[in-house]
């Protein structure tokens, strides 16, 4: 993935949270300059990787197949000078994307759609061989109780959210027509290194071509302390 188009979907999630009102951390806004002189203070941005994280699943087919998310908050579960048992993420989904199918090992979470366009989580139980398993979803959306049909597809508008359990496979994709989507996610801690299955052999970060300098460093590019 070009540098160029890492920056330029910075740029756009910078532009949506903003118009919908809402504030970043400041360690969303830290340059790369600026990352070259913190010392120890800023490990746990570091270790938890807080912050930017723009991925096309390593399939140079961003536009098609990506995300754009930004990890707010996050514990470590085996280390314990870190906690916190949840996390916390913003995510841009732009009109045309997929975020592929996969389920979590451990990790329970809340799917919330923060504003904008309309948001299609289409789910499948996983059977004991990873396999879709051909039997009913029992969900929470928003406290109420409901049943989708293998394959269905959750519909999430602007304040509603759903509970995904541990082991339900789940697709995120833009309802057409609606516009880019600002995602919402509280979970039990985020482990990208071991916690997600995907149903299709895929990368979880980009390998990146470097034609212009970085705005921001991305989540795992954070130099070594001082």
């Amino acid at each position: 993935m070009k540098r160029s188009r890492i920056n330029q979907a910075i740029q756009e999630m910078e532009h949506l949270v903003q118009s919908i009102g809402l504030t970043l951390p400041p360690f969303c806004k830290f340059t790369p300059n600026m990352w070259l002189k913190f010392g120890r203070d800023y490990d746990e941005i570091r270790d938890n990787r807080l912050g930017w994280d723009i991925t096309d699943y390593g399939q140079g087919r961003f536009e098609e197949l990506g995300f754009s998310l930004i990890t707010l908050r996050n514990g470590r579960q085996a280390d314990l000078s870190y906690p916190k048992s949840y996390a916390e993420k913003l995510l841009m989904l732009r009109e045309g994307q997929i975020a592929p199918m996969h389920f979590h090992f451990d990790k329970m979470e809340d799917i919330i759609n923060r504003g904008g366009g309309n948001l299609l989580i289409k789910v499948f139980a996983s059977d004991e061989k990873k396999e879709f398993a051909q039997t009913p979803i029992t969900v929470s959306c928003d406290g109420v109780k409901r049943i989708f049909e293998p394959g269905d597809e959750i519909r999430l508008t602007p304040g509603e959210s759903v509970t995904l359990p541990t082991y339900l496979y789940h697709e995120f994709r833009v309802e057409p027509g609606t516009g880019d989507v600002l995602i919402g996610e509280v979970s039990a801690v985020n482990d990208d290194e071991t916690d997600n299955y995907f149903k299709e052999e895929l990368g979880r970060f980009p390998s990146i071509e470097e034609d212009e300098p970085p705005y921001r460093l991305l989540c795992f590019e954070y130099p070594a302390a001082l």
